[in-house]
């Protein structure tokens, strides 16, 4: 994330907001972000293989 990503979040706003607002949008492009690169180095797991990691943990 770099500041003018924060800037145009920022910019996206309407003039009233809360503070809570603002880093709601910043955590979630930065979620994104990070979802992105671990795509792009392949970090991924199927549907198929969520679905079964999902199933075992809270089966229990």
């Amino acid at each position: 994330m770099n500041k003018n990503q924060v800037i145009d979040t920022l910019n996206s706003l309407p003039e009233e907001f809360d503070a809570e607002q603002l880093i709601e949008r910043i955590i979630f492009m930065e979620k994104v972000e990070q979802g992105m690169q671990d795509a792009r180095e392949g970090k991924v797991i199927s549907l198929d293989e969520a679905k079964q990691r999902f199933q075992t943990k809270w089966s229990k």
